[in-house]
C-alpha cells in the first residue's frame, strides 16, 4: 500500500519501513544501503534545525551529485524545510541573487564550489551558515566540469577555506550529522517543499514555488505511469547521470520513495559518456534518465561494442528528441527504447510520458494519471485535435506559484489552469506532440516558423550534428530566419549548401536564409539548447 500523506519526510519514512535495509545506491564504485542513508538523513535533520532551520525557511543545496545530496533533502524535509536546490555550474552572481531572492539562511555546498559561494556570499546579508560535504584536500578535490557556455568551476582551494564574510558560520557535513535522530516536523500539504529557480535562459532566474502536495502528486503520478508496463516492476538498476538539483532529477529521487520493491541506483557525479557506457555496462542497467544531448553524445561512443543487453528504457526529456536521433539509438542499441517525456518546472517536472509498449514516434506520449491537459487558442478556446495552440495542464503537481511574484503567477496560473507557453497538439489517439516554445516562435513574413520544423530538417543532412534556430530583426520580413549548427567529423560543408538543403526539404517562408556553423551549439546546464546565448552570438557577429 503506497503512502498518501503529502508530508515528503514521512514518505521517506514510508518507503524505508516498507521496502527494508537494501542495497539502494552506488556512487564511485562504493554500495550504499538504504538503512544508513535513511539513518544520516535523520541526524542531518536534527543537526539542521541546531543551526535555526524553521519549518519554512529555505535551505540551498549547491553541489554536484553525490549521496548526500539525497540523504539532505530528506533532511531538510524532516526539519521542516524548502529544499533549495542550485545547479553546481551556476557563477557567483547568479547564486548572489538565488540567496538574496529566497532569503536563505543555510547553504550546504562542497569544497570545489567554496570559490563560487565566496564571490556570492558577501552580497546575501541573511546567510548565516555554509555547510561544507567533505573537507578541502587541495589538488585532489573533484573539478566541476566546465559545461558549454556556462561559468567555469574553479579548482578547490590548495589550503584552507577561501575567505568568507565574518558573519557566517563555516561547519563539515559531519558536525550537523552528530547530532542525535529526531522525528519529523509535521507539514501540510499546501505547505513549501522545493523552491526551484529557473528562466536563466529568459533572464533573472525566478523561484518557482512546489509544495509538499505538488511533489508527493507529480512523483506518484509518475511512479504510478511507470506501473502501466508489459514488465512488471520488480527489482530494477536505474543509472542516473541528471544533476539531482533539476526538478527532472528531484522527481527521479522521489519516485524511488514510492517504490514497491527494492530498487538500486547507479549515479554519475556528472555525465560523462564514456562513464555513462562503463558504468551501464558493469552494473548491467535496465533503465537510465537522459536529455537528448547526452544521447547524441553517447552515440559518438563505441555502442556497437558495448554490451547493454540488458538496458530497456531510456527516458528522454527535458528538450525535443530528433527522429533520426532516436532511430540511430535504437537501431545501435536494438534492446532499448527511447520514451520520450514531457514537463516542465512549473508542472512539477512531468505533464505526459510514453509508456512502454505505446511508442509514436515524434510525440511525448500520453498524460500521466492525474495531469489535464488542454491545447487553447489565443483567445483561450480548446483547439480540436490536429490543431496547434498553447499547452495548457490542471493537476494536484502544478506549482503554486512563483516565489515573491504574484502578479507573474496571475498570468502563468489562471483557474488552477498553468500556461506553459509551449506550443502543442493532440492527435485523434491522444498523443501530445510538443511543437515549439511560444516565445521562440518565428513571425516572418506574417506567417508562423517554429525553430523546431526547421532544426529537425537540417540535422537529417548526413553531415549535420546538431542545430539551433532563432529569428534576427528583418525591416521588410519582421524577422528572417537564422541557423546555426554542428558538423560531424572534419568535413567542412559551406553554408549555402545547407541553405539549399533546407530550401529543398521546407516550405518557402520556413527555410534559413543564413546558416552558420559553429563548433558546439550552446548548451544550457541541464543539456537544452541555450536559444538566448544563440541570439547573443548573432549580434556579436559570430
Amino acid at each position: 500500500m503506497l503512502d498518501r500523506s503529502p508530508n515528503l519526510a514521512l514518505l521517506a519514512e514510508n518507503a524505508r519501513e516498507r521496502l527494508g535495509d537494501h542495497e539502494a545506491l552506488v556512487y564511485d564504485g562504493r554500495v550504499h544501503r538504504s538503512g544508513p542513508l535513511f539513518e544520516r538523513a535523520t541526524r542531518v535533520g536534527t543537526g539542521l534545525t541546531g543551526l535555526g532551520v524553521a519549518p519554512g525557511d529555505r535551505v540551498v543545496v549547491l553541489t554536484a551529485n553525490c549521496p548526500e545530496v539525497t540523504l539532505t533533502y530528506n533532511a531538510i524535509w524532516r526539519a521542516g524545510g524548502v529544499v533549495t536546490p542550485v545547479m553546481f555550474l551556476v557563477g557567483p552572481d547568479e547564486l548572489a541573487h538565488i540567496l538574496v531572492d529566497s532569503g536563505a539562511r543555510v547553504l550546504i555546498t562542497s569544497p570545489e564550489l567554496l570559490p563560487t559561494v565566496a564571490g556570492a556570499a558577501p552580497r546575501a546579508p541573511e546567510l548565516r551558515h555554509v555547510v561544507v560535504i567533505g573537507a578541502p584536500d587541495g589538488p585532489d578535490a573533484p573539478d566541476a566540469p566546465d559545461g558549454p557556455d556556462t561559468p567555469d568551476t574553479p579548482d578547490a582551494p590548495d589550503s584552507g577555506t577561501p575567505s568568507l564574510p565574518p558573519h557566517l558560520h563555516v561547519c563539515s557535513f559531519a558536525d550537523v550529522e552528530a547530532a542525535a535522530a529526531g522525528h519529523p516536523v509535521a507539514r501540510a500539504a499546501d505547505d513549501l517543499a522545493a523552491l526551484l529557480y529557473t528562466g536563466g535562459t529568459t533572464g533573472r532566474a525566478k523561484g518557482v514555488m512546489l509544495s509538499h502536495g505538488n511533489l508527493h502528486a507529480c512523483s506518484l503520478s509518475t511512479h504510478t505511469a511507470a506501473q502501466e508496463t508489459v514488465e512488471p516492476e520488480g527489482p530494477g538498476r536505474t543509472l542516473i547521470p541528471l544533476p539531482l538539483s533539476h526538478a527532472y532529477g528531484l522527481i527521479v529521487t522521489l519516485v524511488g520513495w514510492h517504490a514497491l520493491e527494492p530498487q538500486l541506483a547507479v549515479l554519475q557525479r556528472w555525465f560523462d559518456p564514456a562513464e555513462w557506457l562503463d558504468l551501464a555496462q558493469r552494473h548491467r542497467v535496465h533503465r537510465t534518465t537522459l536529455v537528448p544531448s547526452m544521447i547524441q553524445m553517447l552515440l559518438a561512443q563505441p555502442l556497437d561494442e558495448a554490451d547493454l543487453s540488458e538496458l530497456r528504457h531510456v527516458a528522454s526529456g527535458a528538450a525535443p528528441l530528433p527522429y533520426e536521433v532516436r532511430a540511430e539509438w535504437e537501431r545501435r542499441v536494438p534492446g532499448s527504447r527511447i520514451l520520450e517525456g514531457y514537463g516542465c518546472t512549473e508542472s512539477g517536472s512531468v505533464i505526459a510520458t510514453t509508456r512502454p509498449g505505446r511508442v509514436r514516434p515524434g510525440s511525448v506520449g500520453q498524460p500521466l494519471p492525474g495531469y489535464d491537459i488542454e491545447i487553447r487558442d489565443e483567445q483561450g478556446r480548446a483547439v480540436p485535435a490536429g490543431g496547434d495552440g498553447e499547452i495548457c495542464v490542471r493537476s494536484a503537481g502544478v506549482t503554486v506559484g512563483y516565489w515573491q511574484a504574484p502578479e507573474l503567477t496571475g498570468q502563468t496560473v489562471r483557474d488552477a489552469w498553468l500556461h506553459t507557453g509551449d506550443i502543442g497538439r493532440f492527435d485523434e489517439d491522444g498523443f501530445l506532440y510538443v511543437v515549439d516554445r511560444k516565445k521562440d516562435l518565428i513571425l516572418r513574413g506574417g506567417f508562423n516558423v517554429y525553430p523546431r520544423d526547421v532544426e529537425d530538417v537540417l540535422v537529417t543532412h548526413p553531415e549535420v550534428a546538431a542545430a539551433g534556430v532563432v529569428g534576427r530583426p528583418d525591416a521588410r520580413l519582421g524577422e528572417e530566419v537564422v541557423a546555426y549548427v554542428t558538423l560531424r567529423g572534419d568535413r567542412a560543408v559551406p553554408a549555402e549548401e545547407l541553405v539549399a538543403y533546407a530550401r529543398e526539404h521546407l516550405a518557402a517562408h520556413k527555410y534559413p536564409r543564413e546558416v552558420r556553423v559553429v563548433g558546439q551549439l550552446p548548451l544550457t546546464s541541464v543539456g537544452k539548447l541555450d536559444r538566448k546565448a544563440l541570439r547573443r552570438l548573432y549580434v556579436s557577429g559570430q
